[in-house]
């Protein structure tokens, strides 16, 4: 754990890092480290130079808590989450979620078809089905990602001007779709889940996006909303083009 130093040793400063690397999350200000290092592995957490407040008190934290406080939308959290940690599981989070929500698709798909014939010809017809829900909830996730893209990109330029700042949000977004993986539960109790708990699932991804737009972007509340609005839309109006092509989504 980190203890604060009495200042009667030599200090080490630690491996800083490029100016803005990281932000403090209490205000969002950069900072240069989240540390410093001393003798006898003593450490210190850095102080914002903007709110005179720790850095990230989170690197002191149980990684329990931290998820807590990410479950309960804490800004904070966030910011430690997406700044100040190198989390590299977006891409395999945003697969398995995906997996997860073509499976649900798929058993619902199977209940409604009282076919049981063991026929190998049905088999490989219900194994693409599953290849067809996963590729529609792959199509259905991109347009609701390309439409907070082009809401942010068209209302506030500025923000993503850079190459590396699309890719952040986009880390950011994935990362919010953590709730998806409730979906497991409903998956193993099949018979016990209810479109209101698909629903409650749902709007928690979606408030988690929201809050990780904020965050990413340091915007206010009406503008993350807004995007997630317009992703919808452009989310439900490929889903209506799918069912007029009949597809059965």
């Amino acid at each position: 754990r980190l203890r604060s130093a009495d200042g009667a040793g030599r200090a080490w400063p630690c491996a800083m890092a490029a100016p803005g690397a990281y932000r403090c999350v209490e205000c969002h200000g950069e900072a240069a480290e989240l540390y410093r290092d001393y003798q006898r592995g003593v450490l210190r957490i850095a102080i914002c130079k903007s709110c005179q407040k720790p850095v990230d008190k989170y690197i002191e934290y149980d990684p329990v808590i931290i998820l807590i406080n990410a479950i309960l939308c804490k800004a904070q959290a966030y910011r430690h989450i997406i700044f100040n940690t190198k989390i590299n599981i977006h891409g395999k989070l945003c697969i398995f979620c995906l997996l997860c929500e073509a499976y649900l698709r798929w058993l619902q798909l199977q209940d409604s078809s009282q076919n049981i014939d063991p026929d190998d010809l049905i088999r490989y017809a219900k194994e693409w089905d599953f290849y067809r829900m996963f590729g529609i909830a792959s199509l259905e996730q991109t347009s609701f990602l390309l439409g907070i893209f082009i809401t942010l990109w068209w209302m506030r330029p500025e923000m993503l001007k850079t190459k590396s700042d699309f890719i952040l949000l986009l880390k950011a977004l994935l990362l919010s779709s953590y709730g998806k993986l409730l979906l497991i539960p409903a998956v193993i109790w099949e018979h016990d889940y209810a479109p209101l708990c698909l629903a409650f699932i749902k709007v928690f991804v979606l408030i988690s996006n929201s809050q990780a737009i904020r965050v990413t972007l340091n915007l206010n509340r009406i503008l993350p909303w807004l995007a997630i609005f317009t992703g919808l839309i452009l989310e439900n109006g490929v889903v209506c083009l799918l069912q007029k092509m009949g597809w059965d989504v």
